[in-house]
């Protein structure tokens, strides 16, 4: 079987590493994290030794490397040992500073050479051995070979205990500030080296991986200097419950390694690894699990989990860079083209108004599908939705009206007495009809007793009417208002915050001023039928309403007398109430005998009467004339016209220059957008290409068919000549990457798929088996069921305690046979004994 290292190093693997390390060398890192590595310590952990190990480059151990910056370590498998060293700016240096960090670029071939590289780059990021600053760039290095795994890991500043002569508490503080930074990073695997030197309760990394990853889901843990463990003492003991994972527990385990000691420091890699070795196969280390020890171990565990791990993000990666792209673009839409000239200022405007009446057309008539209006459950997209906001409103108009419209409420009987005198908003039906005697006392003229001048009705009209116009001024206050909130917003999201303002203050709140005016005017012609003159209705719902007043009343009042006459309480109803022997005569007599003998009075009910239904109507009709002719008309009707394309071809160049000028700060927020633009789109470009790559790989897979045939032919007989089938054997062909979870037998060789091929393929050339160079192993072998997950075959055999798969089992795609079984070496292909997975 091919090893870890070596399955990882096919093309497809390779690729996506490259690539995800292409995005970090760009700078997408500054705007999405990205799946990575981090190695973290403290001080004196080992941290430089572990790095050492994995990459067998020997780092300078007598400079502040560690201490000053973050060093990206890339390891590739390649066939000749190479070390490219670069530094990628942090995002605070200026665009000179980051050229000159860019021009830094260094090949190396002889690797004794390393350390003097190594102070090359520090020199030119200002950060010497004398110097106690500390840097955002970010040293990177590329280091090829033919022992390197494909690893890329980040290697952060060691964590300071304590403030010295060389380290100031500052200095304290802001390595655990940018270690911290990584850490929080949900996209980091945390490798935390513990030195077994000191007490691992006390070493800083450890308590700061557990606060920031508290289940342990995407930490692992490296225990090193073990040599210094005095043996069967109880520190001994403790670390290995550590190791064990007994202790502190992490997802990803821990791991042992045993690095250089002072006086084994000059030792080459081999010799470091075999005392590495050796030391790790006695005491109570050689009870650890061998996938647990060692550096070989760690490069091939930390290549899968970093594949792993990359593969797991890349869709959430995706969703992020897609969010990120979005926000760019909108962006740039509201900064707009460079305007300079006063031809691109009008241009920018001109494209400005068309958008914009667009979209406020749009919300006038109830059309939201536009990306500005945005979610209408929060308060701001209900804000953008202008037609819901102004329908809303006028329904609140007419309720408000319909409740508070009244000077005074009338009601038949007031219950407390006391309180009619005190609540001045509130009188009973007799209480208004004395003040009403009493107005008719003083303004009677020719009338006949009992008859009344309709001008009466007005007065008491006018006088029951006055809420309204407050309550409607402040109704197209409101409107107004929402509409102003609307246009702000809209305004915001076609344009930067400068333009936006210059726009809204010269131009639009002048227009909207206007509105509001002419709305108040509009207001006060409404309101003067019902503050002056004589009511004037032909609407028929005004006799109407006086007629079912007089209808409710007198029903009410025949009620009444029905009980006095038959003596019944008022809890019973009259219609459950049997006459018996009562007088035809007296009955008819209750009931039209004459109520009123008080003529005026009688007048006075009937001016009530009527004055309520002429206000029932009149309020109607305002409240329709308000929503109709002050708020449709004088404000929404020609909303658009705000800010339209006429109104910029009319504005003079001061204007112009006012409005659509930019800052110096604009144009350079428009230049990183525009540069964060590329670096994004690239960056999407390259991760889709690998989701779409692993889709297209679950296409294929699922166009297997493992299931039997409907009719699946026979197997022939055992003693068979020609196809003995104790001399059988099996040829197969297998996804790469699938070996090392399914366990398959060591001398089988693994094929990658030429999947990238659209091109159909003939029946007789499938993939996985066109290019297969074909290892001969045993036909039957056994195997536990569980290392057998993933495996489909065509019988019901998963179930069993192990598998021996039947020669009756075919796998199929297209009804063709995707492996084929050789018999000395002789190709067949008889149906009924082949199996794959």
């Amino acid at each position: 079987m091919a090893s870890l290292t070596e399955t990882l190093g096919s093309q497809k693997q390779l690729a996506l590493l490259n690539d995800i390390d292409k995005l970090r060398s760009h700078g997408i890192s500054q705007f999405v994290n990205l799946p990575q590595l981090i190695v973290c310590g403290d001080q004196s952990s080992g941290k430089s030794s572990v790095l050492e190990a994995i990459s067998g480059l020997q780092f300078p151990t007598k400079d502040n490397l560690c201490t000053r910056f973050a060093t990206e370590v890339i390891l590739r498998h390649a066939p000749e040992a190479r070390v490219a060293v670069k530094i990628v700016a942090g995002p605070e240096r200026s665009k000179d500073e980051q050229t000159k960090l860019d021009d830094f670029r260094r090949d190396l071939v002889n690797l004794e050479d390393f350390p003097t590289l190594i102070d090359d780059a520090k020199s030119y990021m200002g950060v010497t051995d004398g110097s106690s600053a500390f840097s955002t760039d970010v040293l990177r290095l590329e280091v090829s070979g033919p022992k390197q795994p494909h690893l890329t890991i980040v290697d952060l500043p060691g964590l300071i205990h304590s403030e010295n002569k060389s380290q100031t508490a500052t200095d304290v503080q802001i390595v655990q500030s940018m270690v911290h930074e990584y850490m929080t990073n949900q996209r980091s695997i945390i490798l935390a080296v513990i030195s077994a030197k000191n007490d691992y309760a006390n070493q800083i990394v450890l308590s700061m991986a557990r606060k920031v990853d508290p289940p342990g889901m995407r930490t692992m843990g490296i225990i090193t200097k073990p040599d210094t463990l005095s043996a069967g003492s109880e520190s001994e003991m403790a670390y290995m419950n550590l190791a064990r994972n007994l202790d502190v527990n992490f997802r990803l385990g821990w791991h042992v390694l045993k690095n250089r000691s002072y006086e084994t420091r000059k030792s080459s890699s081999a010799e470091r690894d075999e005392t590495e070795r050796s030391f790790l196969s006695q005491g109570v280390w050689k009870d650890l699990p061998r996938q647990s020890v060692g550096i070989h171990a760690l490069r091939d565990k930390l290549s899968q989990v970093l594949l792993s791990h990359i593969r797991d993000e890349l869709p959430r990666l995706v969703d992020e860079i897609k969010g990120k792209l979005d926000d760019c673009k909108s962006a740039l839409q509201r900064l707009g083209p460079s305007r300079d000239s006063q031809d691109q200022q009008q241009l920018f405007l001109l494209q400005m108004s068309q958008e914009f009446q667009a979209v406020s057309r749009a919300a006038l008539d109830g059309s939201y599908g536009h990306g500005f209006f945005g979610d209408p459950r929060s308060s701001e997209g209900y804000t953008k939705r202008l037609r819901a906001v102004v329908q809303n409103l006028n329904k609140g108009f007419a309720e408000t009206v319909r409740l508070h419209g009244q000077k005074r409420r009338i009601v038949e009987i007031q219950a407390d007495t006391s309180k009619s005198r005190t609540d001045k908003k509130t009188i009973s039906r007799a209480d208004f009809i004395d003040e009403i005697k009493e107005l008719l006392s003083v303004t009677r003229g020719r009338e006949l007793p009992g008859m009344f001048n309709p001008l009466i009705v007005g007065d008491l009209f006018f006088e029951q009417s006055q809420p309204w116009e407050s309550l409607a001024r402040q109704h197209l206050r409101d409107t107004w208002q929402a509409t102003r909130s609307f246009l702000e917003l809209l305004v915001s999201h076609l344009a930067d915050e400068k333009t936006s303002e210059a726009l809204l203050g010269h131009v639009i709140d002048t227009v909207m001023d206007q509105k509001l005016s002419k709305m108040n005017e509009k207001l006060s012609e409404l309101l003067t039928p019902y503050q002056k003159g004589h009511p004037i209705t032909y609407n028929h719902y005004f006799t109407e309403t006086i007629q079912k007043v007089k209808e409710k009343r007198r029903e009410a009042e025949v009620d009444r007398r029905l009980r006095n006459f038959l003596g019944r309480k008022e809890d019973v109803a009259v219609e459950s109430v049997r006459v018996g022997n009562a007088k035809t005569s007296g009955l008819l007599s209750a009931l039209t005998s004459s109520t009123e003998a008080d003529m005026d009075r009688y007048a006075c009910s009937e001016i009530l009467d009527c004055m309520e239904a002429f206000y029932k109507v009149a309020m109607k009709t305002f409240v329709d004339n308000v929503a109709v002719f002050a708020v449709e008309c004088c404000l929404l009707s020609d909303l658009s016209a705000v800010f339209s394309p006429s109104l910029v071809l009319q504005m003079d160049q001061q204007l112009l220059c006012e409005i659509a000028s930019e800052s110096q700060l604009d144009n350079l927020l428009r230049q990183q957008n525009q540069k964060r633009l590329v670096v994004l789109q690239a960056g999407l470009d390259i991760c889709n290409a690998h989701v779409e790559r692993k889709s297209s790989t679950r296409q294929k897979l699922s166009k297997l068919s493992l299931d039997r045939p409907s009719a699946p032919p026979k197997p022939p007989a055992a003693n068979e000549a020609d196809d003995p089938l104790e001399e059988e054997e099996l040829e197969v062909s297998s996804p790469v990457g699938l070996s090392e979870s399914l366990n398959i037998p060591s001398d089988l060789e693994i094929v990658p798929s030429s999947e990238d091929s659209d091109s159909p393929q003939p029946r007789e050339e499938l993939p996985w088996v066109e290019e297969a160079k074909p290892v001969e192993v045993p036909f039957s072998f056994e195997k536990p069921a569980d290392d057998w997950a993933g495996w489909r075959f065509g019988h019901n055999a998963a179930s069993s305690s192990s598998l021996s798969p039947p020669p009756t089992t075919v796998a199929y795609v297209d009804e063709v046979p995707v492996m084929t079984s050789t018999s000395n070496k002789k190709e067949k292909s008889k149906k009924g004994k082949k199996w794959t997975a």
